[in-house]
């Protein structure tokens, strides 16, 4: 059964189709990867999921629901949470702090200003932090932390809302070959054990083969090949498009 199915996807910017009929489903508990070369839709795709553009044709459902036409915050409130490419945490405030004033969102407190963040739900915060082996930071200022701990907090952050779907976009960019590894796996353990979908975009081809379920591959605004990661690797379609001059997967991980 399908969480997330999007449709005849489609969106322009003054007479460049960016995306053409994009068309593809995420399952509960599944990992999929969006992929493609430069200037292959991908950004375009992603944020017409979270709602940060609106598409101009098609459909996007989540649980049966309509999200084309909402605004990022009520998908959101849906069970939709992103991370970025450039971890996004409040620096001033410690790390179970970040974490509270998430739940303080997605309890509908963010501007009740007589509460303070520090007195908002703290052990679940604390659980939170756990799950992403953070804990043992959490009195430590954001400020102070390495970009791999950072991406951590992030994700705890992300989970606070407690969401059905997760978009990550590129979220190993930046990070040593053992963090990506280290945060692709703590991703993984998350979806398995709260049965999530995971839409993520991805340079790193070593992360993509190593942690998608499966993946899609965009080119010029449309869908060229999607399937498990092996089964893509080796369609010559994507060899061509996505990587050129002869070069292959093989050379490019």
């Amino acid at each position: 059964m399908s969480l997330l199915k999007v449709s005849g996807l489609g969106k322009s910017f003054g007479g460049v189709r960016a995306v053409d009929g994009v068309h593809f489903e995420l399952a509960p508990g599944e990992l999929l990867a969006l992929i493609g070369p430069n200037g292959a839709g991908k950004s375009t795709t992603f944020n017409m999921v979270n709602g940060q553009l609106r598409a101009d044709s098609g459909s996007i459902l989540l649980d049966g629901h309509e999200l084309i036409g909402k605004t990022p915050r009520e998908i959101w409130r849906l069970g939709v949470s992103r991370t970025f490419q450039i971890a996004e945490t409040f620096a001033s405030l410690t790390v179970v702090e970040n974490v509270q004033m998430a739940l303080l969102s997605a309890d509908r407190k963010l501007f009740a200003m007589w509460r303070r963040a520090a007195d908002h739900q703290r052990e679940r915060a604390l659980a939170l932090l756990d799950q992403v082996s953070m804990k043992a930071q959490a009195d430590r200022p954001c400020s102070v932390l390495a970009y791999g701990d950072v991406k951590r907090v992030e994700l705890a952050i992300a989970m606070a809302n407690d969401p059905k779907l997760l978009l990550m976009d590129e979220p190993t960019a930046g990070m040593a070959p053992k963090e990506r590894n280290n945060l692709m796996a703590l991703t993984k353990e998350l979806v398995l054990d709260r049965g999530m979908a995971v839409l993520f975009t991805e340079h790193s081809m070593d992360v993509v083969f190593a942690y998608a379920d499966r993946m899609i591959v965009l080119a010029r605004g449309r869908l060229i090949a999607e399937g498990q990661p092996l089964a893509v690797r080796d369609d010559p379609k994507v060899q061509e498009v996505y990587f050129g001059s002869g070069k292959t997967f093989e050379k490019a991980v």
